[in-house]
């Protein structure tokens, strides 16, 4: 069976124009074309363009999920490069991870800031807390990010 690329589009999530750039960039070479040149998207190829989305969320460049994919149409002689190429990836997706969870550390820490200080009508509320007032929770996020002050 084959897909337009309006019907690939709405079953991975993709607009049409993103997947119309996916393969003048390259990353589809495994797509064929009716004799009029319209795409032709196969059941079988849902799951490199699952990798590819997957590939990007992840932060990897065109250029590297371009090289990925033709390293797929050449078989078996690339699973090394392949290999490597996600082992690299994995340890960048791990490291955002990690910047992001302290991103959401600091994040709940200024929530919990200024709904105190909302409550009491003032962010100098901060300067009289015993930090036994603090709840645990914060006071371990405010340890881990050292001091923070309220930027009016």
């Amino acid at each position: 069976m084959y897909y337009t690329i309006s019907e690939v589009s709405k079953k991975i999530n993709v607009s049409p124009h993103t997947l119309r750039f996916y393969a003048k960039e390259g990353l589809m070479p495994f797509v064929e074309r009716s004799k009029s040149g319209i795409r032709m998207f196969k059941d079988e190829d849902f799951e490199s363009l699952f990798m590819i989305e997957c590939l990007k969320k992840s932060g990897m460049s065109i250029k590297d999920i371009k090289e990925f994919m033709n390293w797929c149409m050449q078989g078996d002689e690339t699973i090394d490069q392949r290999l490597n190429m996600f082992r690299q990836q994995q340890e960048r997706v791990i490291k955002q991870i990690a910047e992001l969870k302290e991103t959401l550390d600091l994040i709940k820490y200024k929530c919990w800031y200024y709904e105190t200080a909302q409550a009491a009508g003032t962010c100098d509320i901060h300067t009289s807390l015993k930090l036994e007032d603090i709840p645990e929770t914060i006071r371990n996020l405010k340890e881990n990010m050292g001091k923070m002050y309220c930027h009016k």
